[in-house]
Order: structure tokens, then C-alpha cells, then sequence
């Protein structure tokens, strides 16, 4: 089935679902007045249409910019609704087994409750707040000593995801700070563009003022794959970015490799290739290897770059979403050995997927000293 169908038809029935439980495994049993019971319900029914508009504006139609703001913070109450669900059970059970008279009990389950539905409008208010603020400059020194004393200056970024909410003047003002931070090298690990390039390139064509002594290098993500990959990557060699297609190169005392994202082996088309990617490089040449998920590191094949940039995890976004991620990736964010004076860096992101939001997690702009 095509992905731009079975993507959203998944996350329709996934957020069907949450929203039902939502109503009879929560609302249903709240101590509240029967009219707010029902003012509850039709957000929970309002909120399903905006996740469904959300999910059509993705693929079929463009709506103006604050609806689509509307739409898009529709995925993180849905995403709220299923830790809540779990959680009120919890809190249920909790009520149903307290020892006090009925009187008493009464009183509890209306104090609990009026308590979780301010936590949790404290809980979404907060997480708008921290989605909106600006990425931070996350400085990074890894002493490898593998230059002789000579460092490089790299600055990464990674999930962008340009397209609905984030668009020219965020990547321009990306930009502007990305090239104040005087670069030797740019890294871009994957999830660029979340929309097909060609309503993007006003927005996108802003990265050919990045400016960096050895260049911009870019890899795809898991999500160029959703909007015509092969466009996206012929696009940015137009405007000065050099895409890393399961191939490498020389840059002055190390080697930099890129490959394709792991979601190639899904799609069947655009599939990663770490011997291909490190063919020609000598076995202990320092090398920068980039690769969009930090799980690519069970992918090498007996390969030992010395440092790897990831992204795909956002940080996990919005907490507690970064331990469901960790189930999948072996790194949430941040600087990691890999023994051997190795290390990889898993980049939060500078953009957001879905709601704009973030909680426990800040969009980042990584300054790395690699030494």
C-alpha cells in the first residue's frame, strides 16, 4: 500500500482508538457535573476532526497557518489522552481501594480528579510553551586525539521537518545562526523536509547562504521517504549541499561517509549501504560517519568510525514519550562512547514532528569541537 496512505490511515485508527478510551475509560467515570461530562466529550470529538485535519492537511490540502497550528497541537492532546488513560486507570484503582468511608471516599475521588485535569492542563500549557521557545546552541567538545593536536568545527542539525508550521524565516534565521558559529563543516542528519520538495523550495532554497569552510553535507531521513525522496535529494544538489548517498569522501585529515535511512529497507528503494558508504576509506583513517537513527550503530558491519551524528529521536520530544523511544533506539540524545574512542551524538532536533510541543527536550543547534 502506498505510505502516503497507509501512514495516515494508521495513525487514524491509533488515534480513533485513544480518544474512545479516552471517553469511557476516563470522562466517563470523573466526579464532575453532567454538563461539563458533556463539554468533555465534544472536545474529545472536536479534537478527533482536528486530528483528522491534521492529517489531510498533510497530504491533500493546505489550510491557513493558524488552523493548521490548531490541527497540529491536536496530535499532542492525542498523544496526552493515551498517557492519561494510563494513568487514570492507576489513579482509579487507587480510589476504588482507599479505606474510607463512602463519604469520605466520595470526597477523594473529587479532590483526584479535579487534581488530574489541572495537572493536565498544566502539563499540555507547558508543553506549548517549551515548543515555541528558540533551539539552544549546544556546545560539544569529543578530544579523540586523532589530528595532532588540530581540531575541526562542526555544526549539525537535524529534523528540521520543514513544512506546515516551520517554514522560510525559521530556516533563515537558522541560518543566520548556523553561520555565526564559523563552521569548518555543516552536518544535516535527516528529516529535512516533511512535505514534497516542490512546495517547499522557497523555504528550503534559504540553505544555500549556509556557509562553512569544507561545506554542507546532508543525509535523508526516514521522512523524505514519505514525499518523493528522489526529488528532495536531486533538489538540494542544485543550490551547494552535498548529499551523502551511501558514498564518502576526503575533507582535509579525515574521511566523512553518509547513508541512506534504515526506513530504505522497508520502502525497498534508497536502501543503506555501509560497505558501499566506506569503500575506499583505510581501516584507521579518522572518519565521520552520518546516519539519520542512532540504531544504524547495529548496521556497521564490523565498520569503527570514529564519531557518528544521528537524530530521528527529537529528545523524545515531549516527556514521557523518550522512553517508548528508547525502546526502539539505543540513544535518546546526546554524547555516547562507543568504546575505542568512538563516540556518536544524537542530535534532539532543531524542528518538531506533529504538535509543537516539547517537554524534557529543547531543539538544538550542536557545535561539536571533534579533536
Amino acid at each position: 500500500m502506498n505510505m502516503q496512505i497507509l501512514f495516515p490511515l494508521i495513525l487514524t485508527i491509533l488515534f480513533s482508538l485513544i480518544h474512545s478510551l479516552a471517553y469511557t475509560r476516563i470522562v466517563k467515570h470523573l466526579h464532575i457535573k453532567p454538563s461539563t461530562r458533556t463539554l468533555l466529550k465534544y472536545l474529545l470529538i472536536a479534537n478527533m476532526i482536528a486530528v483528522l485535519g491534521y492529517l489531510s492537511s498533510r497530504y491533500f490540502f493546505s489550510p491557513p497557518k493558524f488552523i493548521y497550528f490548531i490541527f497540529s497541537l491536536s496530535i499532542g492532546f492525542g498523544f496526552i489522552l493515551l498517557m492519561a488513560i494510563i494513568l487514570y486507570e492507576l489513579l482509579h484503582f487507587l480510589q476504588r481501594i482507599a479505606p474510607f468511608k463512602e463519604e469520605k471516599r466520595i470526597f477523594f475521588k473529587r479532590t483526584t480528579d479535579l487534581g488530574f485535569l489541572t495537572l493536565g492542563s498544566a502539563y499540555i500549557g507547558a508543553g506549548v510553551l517549551e515548543g515555541a521557545k528558540e533551539p539552544i546552541i549546544n556546545r560539544i567538545d569529543i578530544p579523540q586525539n586523532r589530528f595532532g593536536g588540530k581540531q575541526y568545527r562542526i555544526v549539525q542539525i537535524s529534523d528540521m521537518h520543514v513544512g506546515g508550521l516551520i517554514e522560510r524565516d525559521f530556516v533563515a534565521k537558522s541560518v543566520e545562526t548556523i553561520n555565526a558559529l564559523n563552521a569548518d563543516l555543516i552536518a544535516i542528519t535527516g528529516d529535512l523536509t516533511d512535505a514534497h520538495i516542490d512546495t517547499l523550495k522557497d523555504a528550503i532554497s534559504e540553505l544555500r547562504h549556509l556557509k562553512s569552510r569544507y561545506g554542507t553535507y546532508y543525509i535523508v531521513g526516514n521522512h523524505e521517504y514519505f514525499h518523493s525522496v528522489g526529488d528532495t535529494i536531486a533538489y538540494l544538489k542544485t543550490i551547494g549541499i552535498h548529499v551523502l548517498e551511501n558514498s564518502s569522501m576526503k575533507i582535509d585529515d579525515f574521511y566523512i561517509a553518509g547513508v541512506y535511512d534504515l526506513f530504505g529497507y522497508r520502502s525497498n528503494t534508497f536502501v543503506p549501504d555501509i560497505t558501499k558508504a566506506m569503500a575506499g576509506i583505510p581501516t584507521n583513517a579518522p572518519t565521520l560517519l552520518l546516519a539519520h537513527q542512532p540504531k544504524y550503530i547495529e548496521y556497521l558491519e564490523g565498520f569503527t568510525p570514529s564519531l557518528i551524528l544521528s537524530g530521528h529521536t527529537h529528545g523524545g520530544q515531549v516527556w514521557p514519550f523518550g522512553y517508548l523511544v528508547s525502546l526502539a533506539q539505543p540513544y535518546l540524545k546526546g554524547l555516547h562512547s562507543l568504546g575505542n574512542n568512538r563516540h556518536i551524538y544524537v542530535n534532539s532536533g532543531i524542528g518538531f514532528w506533529g504538535p509543537p510541543m516539547r517537554l524534557g527536550s529543547h531543539a538544538e543547534i550542536t557545535c561539536i569541537t571533534w579533536s
